[in-house]
């Protein structure tokens, strides 16, 4: 079984910090010019929802989570 993995393009943060109020333990803000810095690459299974959700509040779409392939059975 695979784990999540989650990725931001800082290129295409506005600082909006959606994520960091959505998901305090997977993302901050540089506070040198409030884009995003990702905390944690690979989230728990408990905080992999969050990320989720700050995936889909941020305003630029430049958070993207990979979800592992599942192998057929």
């Amino acid at each position: 079984m695979g784990t999540t993995r989650v990725s931001v393009d800082r290129e295409r943060c506005p600082g909006a910090g959606m994520c960091v109020l959505t998901a305090p333990e997977v993302f901050d803000q540089d506070p040198d010019d409030g884009r995003v810095l990702l905390l944690n690459a690979e989230p728990p299974t408990a905080r992999r929802a969050a990320a989720q959700t700050a995936g889909g509040v941020c305003p630029s779409g430049a958070i993207t989570l990979h979800e592992p392939e599942s192998s057929g059975s």
